[in-house]
């Protein structure tokens, strides 16, 4: 099986910046993309950034030059460093591994979720 643990959420004011983290651990052999997805209440849940096993990269809209995704493909790991931040960055963010082959296959995987919040 498969683990996404996500790390370094938290309370922030606006224009206060956070840092996230996603390990994904278990026998993995690789994992095509990986990726931060937001839900904020009573809305869907949106692609924030992604990054693919050769580091190229795709962002929202609303975090471009202010949000930073990067990954350690050695350890499994992903991270978002956000800066700028907006309450309406304000949101639960889920860490996604696309493509994840294993022993057992492969298929896609989701964090459980860490929360953030911007005061204004």
């Amino acid at each position: 099986q498969v683990q996404l643990v996500e790390s370094g959420g938290g309370l922030v004011q606006a224009g206060g910046s956070l840092r996230l983290s996603c390990a994904a651990s278990g026998s993995i052999f690789s994992i095509n993309a990986m990726g931060w997805y937001r839900q904020a209440p009573g809305k869907q849940r949106e692609l924030v950034a992604r990054i693919t096993s050769t580091r190229n990269t795709n962002y929202a809209d609303s975090v471009k030059g202010r949000f930073n995704i990067s990954r350690d493909n050695a350890k499994n790991t992903v991270y978002l460093q956000m800066n700028s931040l907006k309450p309406e960055d304000t949101a639960v963010y889920y860490c996604n591994s696309e493509r994840t082959t294993t022993a057992w296959g492969t298929r896609g995987y989701w964090g459980q979720g860490t929360q953030v919040t911007v005061s204004s």
